[in-house]
């Protein structure tokens, strides 16, 4: 039986593919993006990596007795993501950026929609939409994150210490968490728990781009004289 995880993978290729092909994607891995998109990301990272946690909260909360595997792993997920999100305010500081504007903030559209939909498919329809959510987040983290803080780091001419704390330890990190994702992936044998994990992916694939796809149409809108 092949494990789940592979079968996730293969499952939302078409998903994964378009949302690499997302012209701001494209860019900022191969040639980065200016100091003023790199910090407008960092303030959209912000605002939903700072969910995170109460989103996992909300997971265990909606946990039935037959879940004590899964639990765990939420637990697990929930120990190491604690303080994310000042990481992101740190490396907005050190771009002069305003970090206590952006923690006032709500974030965008995009964003609050985002949230909005992993907080409402969380609690309405199953705990187990959190899997899906973190394949594509945390999937994308390990596939982008490095190359793009290269990439950025070059077109900026920025020391890489300074401003890139949660693009380059983001990714690294997320390795372990593949793994522990991948396990408890591999546990699920519910078709229906399987079909949930499987659906969320493919909604967050198409979420997470449109944050993307909104940064980047926010640089096209022409400016009146």
């Amino acid at each position: 039986m092949i494990p789940f995880y592979d079968e996730l993978v293969a499952e939302t290729r078409a998903e994964r593919e378009a949302f690499r092909s997302i012209p701001l994607i494209r860019r900022a891995v191969s040639s980065g993006v200016d100091r003023e998109l790199y910090l407008q990301f960092l303030e959209s990272a912000y605002h939903h990596v700072r969910h995170t946690c109460p989103l996992l909260r909300l997971a265990l909360s909606r946990c039935g007795a037959a879940d004590d595997r899964y639990r765990a792993g939420l637990l697990d997920y929930l120990q190491e993501e604690a303080g994310h999100e000042g990481w992101i305010l740190d490396d907005i500081e050190a771009l002069g950026g305003d970090a206590r504007r952006t923690a006032a903030g709500t974030g965008s559209f995009a964003v609050r929609v985002m949230v909005g939909h992993a907080y409402f498919s969380i609690e309405h329809v199953s705990p187990y939409a959190f899997l899906g959510m973190a394949h594509v987040l945390e999937g994308m983290s390990v596939a982008l994150a490095g190359a793009a803080a290269e990439a950025i780091g070059r077109s900026l001419g920025a020391d890489r210490a300074a401003g890139f704390s949660y693009l380059t330890s983001h990714g690294d990190l997320d390795r372990s968490h593949t793994g522990i994702y991948a396990h408890l992936l591999d546990q699920i044998d519910s078709p229906d728990r399987r079909l949930i994990v499987a659906t969320a992916a493919r909604d967050f694939y198409r979420l997470y781009g449109a944050v993307f796809e909104e940064l980047d149409r926010g640089r096209q809108v022409p400016h009146e004289a």
